[in-house]
């Protein structure tokens, strides 16, 4: 292919983004040497509306769910100010607005939650009533299903940000995090981490109980329909096993009609041509209910045939 002059990479401004921007832009600055990549630093509404819980700004906003961290971002590409955009994927819409497609996904990092803690023993050494901050719907009902005692709050920031509130306020017992986040900023997520106002230290939540975001510790990368000179660079750099991945994954938060506040968890692996699929899916709203939960496998060639076995196995009721 010919490749381009140059190549406009749009990102959010967080610490991570700019990480998981440069990962991509080293990939395609080795890919094509002779094209000059340029960052477009583009400030979200997500980023933007830090004075109100996360679950609360798409309608605060009226955005459409997930769309609090893409729309200026899918903007920005509608009107060419950038070539191609890059995500944290669960930030990402299962269903994009017209006239855009995720084409390539960056090799991903461990998709497990952490739970970070002033002391050493995660999870099960926090005290009975302890308060634990976590902005996602879906880690405060798996939360409440281990831990009914646990009392949850909201918190915002960015990840140096929720790790400083930790440790200097006195009444915030722990966090949860995404432990590629973490990794990608250096944080030693499985050990001790050191803030500005002191130590506080990172467990794994059981991974068997504890099912991460649909596409979470993937990077995906968007572009315009039709720009097929930026949809070839981008392929390029794509990770093919994690794509078939989250292909699967979202495809069944699609079929779930879910967004980024829908309480749901799901993981997938790769053996050899096999996809293994489980998923945990709670009821939404106030009240409470056990949640449905089924693992399948199917076939590697086909996610998007797999997804939809798992999601008929839930027995989900329209």
């Amino acid at each position: 292919m010919q490749a381009p002059q140059q190549l406009i990479v749009g990102t959010r401004g967080s610490a991570l983004a700019l990480v998981q921007a440069d990962m991509t832009e080293k990939l395609l600055a080795k890919a094509f040497p002779n094209t000059e990549i340029i960052r477009n630093v583009i400030v979200t509404t997500g980023d933007r509306r830090t004075d109100v819980p996360l679950a609360e700004v798409a309608k605060v906003e009226g955005v459409l769910d997930k769309g609090v961290f893409t729309k200026e971002l899918e903007i920005a590409l509608e009107n060419g100010e950038i070539d191609l955009a890059v995500h944290s994927l669960k930030d990402v819409p299962t269903v994009l607005p017209e006239g855009f497609e995720i084409v390539s996904v960056l090799e991903r990092a461990p998709a497990n939650d952490i739970i970070i803690t002033k002391s050493t023993g995660g999870l099960d050494a926090l005290k009975q009533g302890a308060t634990v901050a976590t902005s996602s719907v879906r880690r405060q009902k798996m939360l409440l299903h281990m831990r009914p005692d646990l009392k949850l709050i909201d918190i915002r920031g960015n990840v140096p940000t929720r790790l400083r509130k930790l440790a200097e306020n006195p009444d915030l017992d722990g966090i949860i995090l995404a432990e590629a986040g973490l990794v990608r900023l250096g944080y030693d997520a499985l050990g001790e981490m050191k803030t500005a106002a002191g130590a506080v230290f990172g467990a794994m939540i059981e991974p068997a109980q504890f099912l991460p975001a649909a596409g979470q510790g993937a990077v995906g990368i968007e572009v315009r329909k039709g720009d097929d000179v930026t949809a070839e660079c981008v392929r390029a750099i794509c990770h093919e096993q994690t794509f078939t991945r989250v292909i699967a994954e979202r495809e069944f938060l699609r079929l779930l009609d879910g967004g980024c506040h829908t309480p749901v968890g799901v993981a997938t692996q790769l053996f050899g041509d096999s996809l293994l699929m489980e998923a945990i899916v709670f009821p939404e709203g106030e009240g409470g209910g056990a949640p449905l939960q089924a693992e399948v496998s199917g076939k590697a060639s086909d996610p998007i045939k797999t997804a939809g076995i798992l999601f008929n196995s839930l027995s989900i009721e329209e």
